[in-house]
């Protein structure tokens, strides 16, 4: 993508906000972090791609690490570490909001997904809106196990991504649980995908997430009209 700018970052927030800025070529003033599941890290052939399809269309995109991936360590998941990686969320959209003069986005797969929607539920003014790449509804196999205790609280639009052979969920199990949601929301499948987001047939033709198709919805859920003489 020609004209789009790359660059490592990190601010001396607590926690910090680590990761890399994607400056588009030419903005559309409106900005989106990225940040990534529980198994991986800002540099995910999804969010990579994603960053790519986004500053593409004009975006500012902030890919970053939550702090439990910071830290080196393998991951120790409790309510304490979540909290922490909210506020990383938090600081993240806040260093974003001092870039654009639009709107700022917050997205994330799987866990960081959930961790962006649970931000979001609690402080509404955090982000103009939500996409949930892979929301992990339940673990696998134990679909008692719902993660909706937040939902009926989310006041922020949100759109989710899903794969129809994802097993952190069905798509009926998703299309009921987004029910709970009063704000706007919209259910989009990526059919044959697993919770990679990535068509087992589609992978072996391309070798690639569905950057652009995951645009492609966010466009018409939220209006967000690409940015003129922006490449992709």
């Amino acid at each position: 993508m020609g004209g789009i700018s790359l660059q490592s970052f990190r601010n001396d927030s607590q926690p910090a906000v680590v990761g890399f800025l994607h400056r588009p070529a030419t903005p559309n003033n409106d900005g989106m972090v990225l940040t990534h599941g529980a198994g991986s890290d800002c540099n995910s052939a999804l969010l990579v791609a994603c960053a790519k399809a986004f500053t593409g269309a004009g975006f500012t995109v902030l890919c970053c690490d939550l702090p439990f991936r910071q830290s080196g360590k393998p991951p120790h998941f409790s309510a304490t570490s979540a909290a922490r990686d909210r506020e990383g969320l938090r600081n993240a959209a806040a260093e974003l909001r001092k870039m654009v003069a639009g709107k700022v986005f917050l997205g994330g797969h799987s866990y960081g997904g959930r961790q962006s929607s649970m931000l979001a539920a609690a402080e509404p003014e955090v982000a103009d809106g939500l996409l949930l790449l892979s929301y992990p509804l339940h673990p696998p196999r134990k679909p008692e196990q719902r993660r909706t205790e937040h939902l009926p609280n989310l006041q922020t639009a949100a759109l989710f991504v899903h794969g129809t052979r994802d097993p952190f969920g069905s798509p009926e199990e998703m299309e009921q649980a987004v029910k709970l949601i009063p704000a706007r929301t919209s259910v989009r499948f990526v059919e044959g995908a697993g919770h990679d987001l990535v068509s087992k047939r589609k992978a072996a033709a391309q070798g690639e997430p569905v950057a652009e198709q995951i645009l492609e919805y966010f466009v018409e859920f939220f209006g967000a009209e690409p940015s003129s003489g922006a490449k992709s």
